[in-house]
């Protein structure tokens, strides 16, 4: 059973999950108005013309459950725990990363100072958890709860670790290799896209066989995502993006770059070493780097790695053999339009 055309509608699960989200981060007490203010603000919640994010994990966790057991309603406490989470690691991302802005807005630490932005970031991770309690309310047994919030648990683990990876990637003066990288944004970023897939997979049924099909559907997609992520960051176009194209000017090590380190000719190889480690590169040097890159293959590489990821990803969702056709174009759809590659 699936839902029709119109409850399947992008916009309205958004909606949904943002009214659920929001009965969570309404102000508990006077004297604590402040820090609500500071999750909605970044959340994007805190009034008309607010910037929010496109909210993908949310919508593929409500469109896992729709697929498989029709009305997304019951699944919408797991969706907004999911976008809680991630925004309680983008909090912290900013503080650990020096990033002053977000969604072309101050980020919290630049405007309350860093402890106060710290408190913020584990405000929304306990609301996070306190999002899932009211799954109980909705009719779903203690055990599937308790089994939900292991799952994220277990997800917020390999976070920490992705992001421990990362932060110490940066800090060396060579970049970590192909397979390291693979293995920090499978715990970084494909671990909470396949998380967020399977908590609506594990909520709409008890078949372990699907619910292992939609995890794995997850992770191929989310790998997909942050590959498709490294190309934009640099050769994207800010005009079709939405993004301006500054991973070689802010020195991310993404994909392309650990490529090139290990595949270039050694004249490039060398040249490449230099340039990276320039501090405030002029567009002459970046289009440079950016051409060592793209001789050494790293660009087709990349783009080749997406898309096999993203193929991988549509067929496990088919393998699964229970989607509805309308939750299926709907998947398909969120997936086209986030994976360009």
């Amino acid at each position: 059973m699936t839902e029709t055309a119109a409850q399947l509608d992008i916009a309205a699960l958004i909606a949904d999950t943002e009214e659920e989200i929001l009965r969570l981060v309404q102000d508990r007490d006077p004297s604590t108005h402040g820090v609500y203010e500071m999750v909605r603000y970044h959340l994007g919640l805190d009034g008309p013309g607010a910037v929010s994010g496109k909210r993908i994990r949310p919508l593929l966790g409500l469109l896992a459950y729709a697929s498989i057991a029709g009305d997304h309603r019951k699944a919408l406490p797991g969706a907004a725990a999911v976008e809680l989470g991630h925004n309680f690691s983008l909090v912290h991302d900013d503080i650990e990363d020096g990033d002053r802005e977000r969604r072309h807005r101050p980020t919290l630490w630049a405007i309350h100072g860093v402890p106060q932005a710290i408190n913020a970031g584990d405000m929304l991770f306990s609301l996070s958890r306190v999002a899932l309690h009211r799954l109980t309310s909705l009719g779903f047994s203690d055990a599937k709860v308790l089994r939900l919030m292991r799952l994220y648990d277990e997800t917020c683990v390999a976070l920490c670790e992705g992001q421990f990876l990362d932060i110490w990637a940066g800090d060396q003066d060579e970049p970590l290799s192909v397979e390291l990288y693979f293995d920090m944004i499978g715990r970084k970023t494909a671990a909470l896209i396949a998380a967020s897939i399977e908590a609506g997979a594990l909520l709409a049924t008890d078949d372990e066989a699907i619910v292992s099909r939609y995890r794995a559907f997850g992770w191929a997609l989310g790998l997909a995502f942050q590959l498709n992520d490294d190309l934009l960051g640099i050769w994207g176009d800010e005009q079709s993006t939405g993004k301006e194209a500054t991973d070689l000017v802010r020195r991310k090590k993404t994909l392309p770059l650990i490529y090139a380190f290990e595949h270039a000719g050694a004249a490039d190889r060398a040249r490449l070493a230099e340039l990276s480690r320039l501090p405030n590169p002029s567009a002459a040097q970046v289009a440079e780097e950016r051409a060592i890159l793209e001789r050494s293959g790293a660009r087709d590489f990349t783009r080749n790695a997406a898309r096999r990821y993203r193929d991988e990803a549509l067929a496990q969702l088919d393998g699964a053999g229970v989607v509805g056709a309308e939750a299926r174009e709907r998947l398909r759809e969120i997936i086209t339009s986030v994976i360009s590659a």
